[in-house]
């Protein structure tokens, strides 16, 4: 009987031993389980993957145990052999690593942004997934996806010990090594704790203009996404990352050198007054953020990509519709002083003049409107049919912004009674600004905001503050961030005024191309103050320049820079075009341009064309553009007359769509 029970036992014992080895694998190959899939299991001497009509290649190889990659666009060689990998505090993955298997597989997807660039999106990629493990017998996954003309990557790991349930991950192997022959267009990293009140860095440095790859930073720590680069007569690169949550880290690029190497750095320590550590902590099986490399002959691919939102899901399901539009805002122009109950009656009443959804009320309302009035106002406005945002600090102590409202959007009990007040009095959305800083601890900050207002039925606007990585679609109430050198710049140093023209001419293949980007556009006073005799810089921009801001630059709410003097001062055909510019888009079309001289560009929504071309340069030109999607149709045309206000008039487009435009000196056009 002892005999019989113990063969049991072992039978028992056997069995489990095996099952468990099975359930081991069959949960690898469950996740390789696709459609189209294809496994190997040994190593070749290189793994290439393409994109759908196979002129982007990533190359994946494995020296010595250290993986790297290769990307090729049209048999031209765009990155150079480039290295992968983490260091975590369970085991490195960048070295000694032993190659398992890969496979492949196809990817189809169609979805929608209702406030994006393009409205429908159709994603088609390949992916390929390789399997790699360490000394220890953990497992590290590389993921490439590869569509067109862009190039997405993310690290997923799993360990063999169950006790093990979270791992740090101390610093990215990730490089991006660029040809000897690509220069720059790139943004120096900001040093913490410096700028406005200690609430640096908020990514609203000024860009390089084809610097060799070697020449030191700013600051000397390197720059931040999104990173363009020119590479020789072949084309262009842009750098960036997209599907950053509380989860993770937002990283940047290190200094690069002579031979075009940058390498992925964290976050500095002394961000956000040293709140939090530099490196995140994932829970295990964990996967990182993706990062993204758009390629192309020309900047189209990079202007129109879609990545930043292809390889990400939306995280929860909104409370509501959210409405997006256009909105005043007296403080970019008539500043600090205009935060008053008159003021903003007046902009409220400007907002409804141009059938503007909203109203932006900023700094200081809660001590120079107070809460009661603000209660008032918001009635008054909602009379008007228009909408309130209201600014807050996101300030607990990490930063010296005096500005209020303060301390009701950096605790969640504090939050959550804030918002509900704001939702039973009727505000519709709030700018949270100073943030200073890209750790997990920040990013977390981000995200409890934004999850928090959508229980209460708010957008979120951010300012001073990091990029959105793919945000629009993983927030459904995530509206818009600043996260560059925006129009406010123009209001405090002539010199930004002098370059608002050729700026304007860099963004939309910089920051504008990976997500939305509150730049608040379309000034008409001649100079930039409420008193325009005796102060404020002069703008040196054109009428029909700043009227083909509002299509040029893109975010879901436009803050416009209108001022209620300029309903009598600018012609019914400007104020009308106001009125009605949309501020989502159903496509977005690359015409032409070049940073930093010119840029033409084409928006639809619904069944009709914005084209808008403005002018980077001190000099007049003449520019022939191809628009095959107005071929022999009537149109409207804005342009610059000699006195550089907007006249307008009807134009008929040949029927091979050819358009000829005449820009003045930093002036623009508009075609509608």
């Amino acid at each position: 009987m002892k005999k019989c029970i113990l063969s049991i036992v072992l039978l028992w014992f056997s069995y489990f031993l095996y099952a468990q080895e099975s359930f081991v694998e069959q949960a690898d190959k469950q996740f390789h389980k696709q459609e189209n899939l294809q496994v190997e299991s040994i190593i070749p001497e290189s793994i290439k993957i393409k994109g759908p009509d196979g002129l982007l290649e990533v190359q994946l190889d494995l020296d010595n145990g250290a993986p790297f990659y290769t990307i090729h666009y049209n048999n031209n060689l765009f990155l150079e052999s480039s290295p992968l990998g983490l260091k975590t505090s369970i085991g490195d993955f960048d070295a000694s690593l032993t190659y398992v298997s890969h496979s492949t597989q196809s990817l189809d997807e169609s979805y929608e942004m209702d406030k994006g660039k393009v409205r429908h999106i159709h994603y088609q990629a390949n992916e390929l997934t390789s399997k790699f493990v360490n000394a220890k017998g953990d497992t590290l996954y590389i993921i490439f996806r590869v569509s067109n003309h862009d190039v997405a990557f993310s690290y997923r790991v799993t360990v063999t010990d169950e006790e093990v349930t979270n791992l740090k991950v101390f610093k990215e192997a990730t490089g991006f090594n660029l040809p000897d022959d690509a220069t720059t267009f790139i943004t120096p990293q900001a040093l913490p704790m410096t700028g406005w009140k200690q609430t640096k860095p908020s990514y609203e440095e000024p860009y390089t203009y084809d610097e060799p790859m070697e020449t030191p930073s700013l600051n000397g720590v390197g720059y931040t996404f999104p990173a363009l680069f020119k590479i020789g007569e072949k084309g262009w690169t842009l750098i960036s990352e997209t599907g950053v949550d509380s989860r993770y880290v937002g990283a940047r690029l290190g200094e690069g050198n002579k031979e075009g190497f940058y390498p992925l750095e964290f976050p500095q320590a002394g961000e956000n007054n040293s709140l939090g550590e530099t490196y995140p902590t994932l829970a295990i099986p964990a996967q990182t953020a993706w990062r993204t490399i758009t390629v192309g002959e020309s900047l189209k691919p990079i202007v129109e990509s879609t990545v930043a939102f292809d390889v990400v899901k939306p995280l929860y399901e909104p409370s509501q519709t959210y409405k997006m539009g256009r909105a005043t805002w007296s403080w970019i122009v008539w500043q600090d002083n205009s935060i008053n109950y008159e003021d903003q009656v007046k902009f409220i009443d400007l907002a409804a003049a141009l059938d503007f959804e909203y109203v932006l009320i900023d700094n200081w309302w809660d001590t120079r409107i107070g809460r009661k009035r603000m209660e008032e106002l918001v009635k008054y406005a909602a009379s008007k049919e228009v909408g309130v945002i209201l600014w807050y600090n996101s300030n607990g102590w990490w930063n010296n912004a005096p500005q209020g409202p303060q301390d009701c959007m950096n605790t969640a009990p504090a939050r959550k009674k804030e918002m509900a007040w704001l939702q039973s009095i009727g505000v519709k959305g709030l700018k949270v600004d100073f943030f200073g800083g890209d750790k997990q601890a920040t990013m977390k900050l981000y995200e409890d905001i934004l999850v928090d207002a959508n229980e209460y039925g708010l957008t979120i606007t951010f300012h001073g503050c990091t990029i959105p990585r793919g945000w629009e679609r993983m927030y459904p109430n995530f509206v818009t961030s600043e996260a560059v050198l925006a129009s406010e710049n123009l209001i405090f140093n002539q010199m930004h005024t002098d370059l608002h023209a050729y700026n304007a001419t860099i963004l939309p293949f910089t920051r504008n191309a990976i997500g939305a980007m509150d730049f608040a556009p379309v000034f008409f006073n001649k100079r930039l103050a409420k008193d325009q005799e005796n102060h404020g810089n002069y703008r040196k921009t054109t009428d029909a320049f700043e009227v083909a801001t509002s299509v040029l630059y893109f975010s879901p709410v436009q803050h416009f820079g209108i001022t209620p003097n300029n309903l009598e001062e600018q012609p019914e055909h400007v104020l009308d075009f106001i009125r009605k510019v949309p501020s989502t888009w159903d496509e977005t079309v690359f015409i032409d341009g070049y940073p930093g001289k010119e840029i033409v560009l084409a928006r639809r929504k619904g069944e009709k064309w914005y084209v808008v071309a403005v002018n980077g340069e001190k000099e007049q030109k003449e520019l022939t553009v191809s628009l095959p999607m107005l071929a022999g149709k009537e149109v409207n045309l804005l342009f610059d007359k000699e006195d550089r206000t907007a006249g307008m008039k009807k134009l008929k487009v040949n029927k091979q769509g050819k358009v000829k435009l005449s820009l003045l000196p930093e002036g623009g056009a508009v075609i509608y």
